[in-house]
């Protein structure tokens, strides 16, 4: 009986993970994982030659602040962006933004693709197309379906395409508008001539061959037309934009990933020219609005110019010219000055009351015209003007690219706020000053004119009509010299957005797919995923597969193994004595010699009790060979069938199953009538007999004890085979009766439940002088083949390490030689 100490350390080996176990099954498993790692590195070179190459190209552009050389601090009729942070700021976002990336698909018809067949699948060869298609813009263009253009020759091809629904999804490209389209299942073939305008329910347009295209008859090409929103929003998430170093935030590096050099080329150069075109016309926005209020402004007063001409010719052609005396004169001239001056005011404080209305009632302040135009020198007024529609321009472009509500717009929104609120006082504290500068005018004008008020009214008439034509005539001139001041600025105005590197196609090499790496993926991918599948397999196996987990499971001793033999019947001991597993049996037979040495002396016999967990980890065939390998060594054996519920041994002997062990304890037979002599010289054999209802019962009746007791008085061996010990108790009533017990373990066949089973019935003294004998024994590096007393040669097919020598071999096919071959290499 073993102490604490010893099951608590088999207990602890039995529930730890046995890491060499698995790394040997994992190595018995080799070919599995060599087969794994050979179909990923396959996968892994068809996913290398089929994927298209991945090519990255670049070009870079500078943002400076750039000034009309034409202005002047007194015109101010210019944009003020914040300085060169701002403008970087505001194209890093305008970059993202979908309508900019709109305006470059649209621009290059991106949502048309030219496709060919490739050796795996179509590929867009972009300009590689020895034709063009205009599209219809305002017509509809299926989507997602390739059509076919096959060449015919030079004047016509044949356009084709394949429906499979009668429901097909199409896109108007003016106005981007998703419509379904109707057409008709089955093949659509028709030959067309180059240049010919073509209407289908699916295509419309016209296909303009190149005049430098080299045409092969039977080349086939595809369009195909994609959704717009969905190339926008592709590109959109793909074109990337950073500063190009450190030490100069103000150049920029586009960026984009493709497949066709040329496409990405294009569209890079065309992000950055619409960048500059739509950053210009944003520059000339405040001089584009002032320029649209000097025209109204200047409407009105060509207007009125033409009204006081009339009145003048009208007046002189029913009146005399008049000689107006010099000081009158000189004092018409004082108050044509003053009322130019009233005018001028005038029109600043019109100015000042319609921006001050605009401010109030509007929310989009991009379309404020320069004060500069009426006049308004007030510099708090000028930077206000000049602030507001700045931070207007960067809120609208944030809607770009921002969810309303976001705390980015709170902020501008503030700001926008607290510089009106700052120009709405300014505004209310120059219009005062305005206002007493026209009161002070209109004083001077009113004594002027009290002095002309002695004239005849005739003169006076005059004078004043003469007035009113010098002021509509010099007001003309102020308004076309604004005009002409703000055109040549605008004129002048360039891009703060240059161009420094453009994209170019040369030769740069792919950067994708990364087929080596997609190689490192494969084996690590082919080899862990068998591994993690052994793995699996191991945990969850809880069969017996080698002499080492029987160690390390139980302290009980190993008596011998023996291999798996193939044979017609279990005679193998008598039948084949050279053979490697009847040298196994006698191998045991000197095994439990040391075993029977120790029992003690009251009778002459030797008892033998030979079990297992369940049916077919043979026992039967054990018993037998045993009984066998000791009658031939001269000992009177006898062997006794006491497995009751399913016999077994009467078949090898060419005996019945009539009468046996169960008539002699019912009382029905004696022990002469149930014993049989069988054709090996000193073995005798007893069979189970009829199955009786109550096979437990039977044994464990006095006459059992009985029958044991008298075999021992006639023989030396008395061999006794049980029933399973893990399926029925019988087994252990026998116990009692045998002098050492053999349990036999199958391998990859008994589970390890079964060992605990017995190690718990060893250690409670249910079973004693018990040893193990491994059955279907099979040699291999991660198993020790000798053990416990004896030492077993048979594996395999029955061919040990000393079996070509020594033992008798069967005649096998050149098949199981190689298989033989192999596994010893």
């Amino acid at each position: 009986m073993r102490d604490y100490d010893e099951i608590e350390e088999l207990d602890s080996q039995r529930v730890g993970f046995d890491f060499k176990g698995y790394l040997f099954k994992a190595l018995n498993l080799w070919k599995l994982v060599l087969f794994c790692i050979g179909v990923a590195l396959l996968v892994a070179y068809f996913i290398n030659v089929r994927k298209e190459n991945i090519y990255r190209l670049d070009s870079l552009i500078t943002i400076d602040n750039d000034q009309s050389p034409f202005m002047s601090s007194s015109t101010s009729i210019s944009f003020n962006w914040g300085g060169v942070s701002e403008q970087v700021g505001s194209v890093l976002t305008e970059i993202k933004t979908r309508t900019h990336n709109e305006l470059v698909v649209d621009s290059l018809e991106f949502y048309k693709q030219y496709l060919k067949q490739g050796k795996y699948h179509l590929v867009d060869v972009y300009k590689g197309a020895p034709f063009v298609v205009e599209t219809e813009k305002s017509k509809p263009q299926m989507l997602g379906k390739p059509v076919g253009i096959k060449l015919i020759d030079r004047t016509s091809f044949e356009l084709f395409c394949e429906f499979t629904s009668s429901k097909a999804s199409g896109q108007l490209f003016d106005t981007k508008k998703k419509i379904g389209i109707n057409v008709n299942t089955g093949l659509f073939s028709k030959v067309f001539k180059f240049g010919e305008l073509i209407n289908t329910p699916f295509f419309n347009g016209a296909v303009i061959l190149k005049s430098d295209a080299l045409v092969e008859e039977g080349d086939t090409y595809f369009v195909r037309y994609l959704n717009f929103d969905s190339v926008v929003n592709q590109y959109k998430n793909s074109i990337n934009i950073e500063a190009n170093s450190r030490e100069s935030s103000s150049v920029l590096k586009l960026s984009l990933v493709g497949k066709n050099k040329t496409k990405i080329v294009d569209f890079l150069n065309a992000t950055s020219a619409i960048l500059s075109r739509t950053e210009l016309e944003r520059k000339n926005l405040y001089a584009t609005n002032t320029i649209k209020f000097i025209d109204s402004s200047l409407g009105a007063v060509d207007t009125n110019l033409k009204s006081v001409t009339e009145e003048m010719n009208d007046f002189r052609k029913t009146n005399k010219v008049f000689n107006v005396e010099a000081d009158m004169n000189q004092i018409s001239e004082q108050l044509k000055e003053y009322e130019q001056e009233k005018l001028v005011e005038e029109s600043k404080l019109n100015y000042l009351k319609t921006l001050e209305t605009y401010l109030n009632n509007k929310t989009d302040y991009t379309k404020i015209a320069a004060p500069t135009s009426v006049g308004i020198e007030e510099v708090n007024i000028l930077n206000g003007v000049s602030n507001i529609i700045a931070l207007s321009v960067q809120r609208r472009n944030l809607e770009y690219s921002t969810k309303e509500g976001s705390i980015l717009f709170e902020d501008l929104d503030r700001k926008i706020d607290t510089e009106k609120n700052v120009l709405l006082e300014t505004i209310n504290v120059t219009k005062q000053t305005i206002g007493v500068q026209l009161n002070t005018i209109s004083r001077k004008i009113a004594n002027l004119e009290a002095k002309l008020s002695s004239l005849p009214e005739d003169q006076q008439k005059y004078l004043k009509i003469q007035r009113k034509m010098d002021l509509s005539r010099e007001a003309y001139d102020i308004y076309q010299a604004k005009r002409g001041e703000a055109a040549i600025i605008k004129a002048a105005n360039v891009s703060d957005i240059t161009i420094i590197d453009e994209a170019k196609d040369i030769d740069d090499a792919p950067i994708g797919p990364n087929k080596s790496l997609n190689y490192m993926m494969a084996l690590m991918i082919g080899f862990f995923s068998p591994m993690f599948l052994i793995f699996v397999i191991y945990l969850l196996d809880n069969t017996i597969h080698g002499s080492d987990e029987v160690e390390k499971m139980s302290k009980i001793p190993i008596l011998g193994l023996i291999g798996k033999y193939r044979y017609k019947n279990n005679l193998v001991a008598y039948e084949k004595p050279k053979s490697a597993v009847a040298e196994s049996f006698r191998a045991i037979r000197s095994s439990l010699q040391f075993i029977f040495k120790n029992k003690s002396k009251d009778s002459r016999a030797n008892t033998l009790m030979v079990t297992s967990s369940v049916s077919g980890e043979g026992k039967t065939f054990t018993s037998i060979n045993i009984a066998t390998v000791y009658a031939l060594s001269g000992k009177k054996t006898i062997l006794l069938g006491l497995d009751l519920r399913k016999p077994k041994i009467f078949d090898d002997f060419g005996t019945t199953n009539d009468k046996g062990v169960v008539n002699y304890l019912i009382g029905d037979s004696t022990l002469d009538e149930i014993a049989v002599s069988t054709h090996i010289e000193n073995l005798d054999l007893i069979t189970s007999g009829p199955i009786p209802p109550n096979p437990s019962e039977l044994l464990m009746g006095k006459e059992i004890k009985e029958l044991i007791e008298l075999l021992k008085k006639e023989y030396d061996i008395i061999i006794l085979d049980t029933p399973p010990l893990g399926l029925v108790t019988d087994a252990l009533e026998l116990v009692q009766y045998a002098d050492a017990t053999i349990f036999m373990v199958r391998l990859d066949y008994t589970k390890k439940g079964m060992l605990q089973l017995v190690n718990a019935k060893y250690r409670t003294g249910e079973l004693k002088n018990i040893s193990f004998v491994l059955n279907f024994y099979r040699h291999k590096s991660n198993h020790n083949y000798g053990y416990g007393y004896g030492y077993g040669y048979g594996y395999g097919y029955g061919y040990g390490v000393y079996g070509n020598a020594y033992h008798e071999r069967d005649n096998i096919t050149l098949l199981e030689k190689i298989k033989i071959f192999l596994r010893r290499i």
